[in-house]
């Protein structure tokens, strides 16, 4: 029997799981998705993903890819692995992809949202989906430095760590913050992501909202190039994987 290897759209809420990578000491998106793909094909390869979010870190279109011997069709596929996943964990499209299709290094950007609630009151409801920051932000301010770091820079001081990285220059595509109903929004789309980059410019773009820094503080902790200058991170709660694009949809 022939092998073949099949792309996923994922969705997930990453609220009890310690992002996506396998391990040992606790629950993960990774096994959850080998453990279905077992049921169906036992010789089945490990999966991998074009992002590897953090604990808590949701995504709407994570994509992963690997090799099975399985010959359902691509519908079928799909509700198969999701009778055998966890109800915070959906399958959102199946397609066979070419042998040669890395779902990591074929990746043109990675899109990112982060949920702030910038409300007088919390809302149990949004509590693992968003940041409840209890005073209104100048969107106005955090959007005027944006402009910043769009573009080719090294991002060293927005990485919580290296994981053995040296490259840390990344290409910003946009950077906005949008008011959305009562959620304030940054929207990010890169070629790819240190770990923990988002969630550290978000923290500093925090800041900016609230006045207590500015455009010109904001400069300087880029040009430091200093590991983690621009911490602390903000929570994971607020961050969403919302797509992956490649050079044509998946699936064509």
């Amino acid at each position: 029997m022939s092998l073949s290897k099949i792309a996923l759209v994922v969705e997930y809420e990453g609220t009890r799981y310690h992002g996506f990578q396998w391990q040992a000491n606790g629950p993960t998106i990774q096994d959850e998705l080998e453990r279905a793909i077992r049921k169906l094909d036992n010789k089945a390869s490990r999966v991998i993903a074009a992002s590897r979010t953090d604990a808590g870190v949701h995504a709407k279109g994570q994509v992963v890819s690997f090799w099975t011997r399985s010959t359902l069709s691509e519908s079928t596929l799909v509700k198969a692995l999701n009778c055998h996943l966890p109800a915070d964990i959906a399958v959102k499209a199946a397609c066979k992809v070419d042998a040669n299709f890395n779902v990591r290094r074929d990746a043109l950007s990675r899109v990112y949202n982060y949920y702030i609630l910038d409300s007088d009151t919390p809302s149990p409801l949004s509590r693992n989906f968003a940041l409840f920051l209890p005073r209104q932000l100048d969107i106005e301010a955090m959007n005027e430095t944006c402009y910043i770091i769009k573009g080719e820079h090294d991002f060293i001081s927005f990485a919580g760590s290296l994981d053995g990285i040296r490259d840390t220059v990344r290409t910003i595509y946009e950077a906005e913050v949008r008011r959305r109903a009562k959620f304030v929004v940054f929207h990010v789309v890169a070629n790819s992501f240190l770990r923990h980059q988002v969630r550290n410019i978000v923290g500093l773009l925090i800041r900016l909202g609230l006045g207590k820094k500015n455009v010109d503080y904001f400069r300087s902790v880029m040009e430091a190039k200093t590991l983690g200058l621009a911490g602390p991170a903000v929570p994971p709660c607020g961050l969403y994987l919302m797509k992956v694009n490649y050079p044509r949809p998946l699936g064509e």
